[in-house]
């Protein structure tokens, strides 16, 4: 199973980078592989002139086409996700997240942009086609502090993390997998018809 993450802070210290270090070590912790990109990875020129032949942009890309869920995280910024992130998920593709499980995740100075993630994020996630976004995590600033090995989450919000990320599991477990173009025609071919 794969889960690409998306992080969408500009800054090296993140709260959000913090949700996702600790997102990732809970999925890894069980056999999940996680792949991540992070919006500073990238050339600013390749993602403000949507530059499609970039080999980053290109291996982001090939990674999403490949997932079987992604965990989207973002600092809120004047009540909305960042536009970094927004630059990055402009270079994929329009049916990018297709049969893909997301999990959005937020952080922000205060609850009162907690709704950021329902009204700003999530519509540009099911603009994408994601077959299912969960409900997000939001975290205040209060909630996280960093650590010289990355950050602490408070115990609420660690468990909020914890239960979102089982609902993202179970999830990816019960998403109907595609049938191979050969093995349905052989399955057309080969069935009992009647009319």
């Amino acid at each position: 199973m794969l889960v690409v993450f998306l992080g969408g802070s500009p800054s090296l210290k993140s709260r959000s980078n913090v949700l996702l270090g600790k997102a990732r070590q809970w999925l890894q912790a069980r056999g999940v592989e996680v792949v991540t990109y992070q919006v500073r990875d990238f050339e600013a020129e390749d993602l403000l002139f949507a530059r499609f032949d970039s080999s980053r942009i290109q291996g982001l890309q090939a990674h999403v086409a490949a997932a079987d869920g992604l965990v989207v995280a973002t600092p809120v910024y004047k009540a909305s996700f960042s536009g970094a992130l927004k630059t990055l998920l402009d270079v994929l593709p329009e049916r990018a997240l297709h049969h893909k499980v997301v999990l959005p995740v937020a952080t922000g100075g205060s609850n009162a942009h907690m709704l950021a993630v329902d009204y700003a994020l999530k519509p540009v996630l099911s603009a994408l086609k994601a077959q299912e976004v969960l409900h997000g995590v939001f975290a205040d600033d209060s909630q996280i502090t960093y650590t010289e090995d990355g950050g602490d989450l408070s115990p609420a919000l660690e468990q909020r993390l914890d239960d979102a990320l089982q609902q993202l599991t179970q999830a990816l477990d019960r998403r109907p997998q595609p049938i191979a173009p050969g093995l349905l025609n052989e399955r057309l071919l080969s069935g009992r018809w009647s009319a």
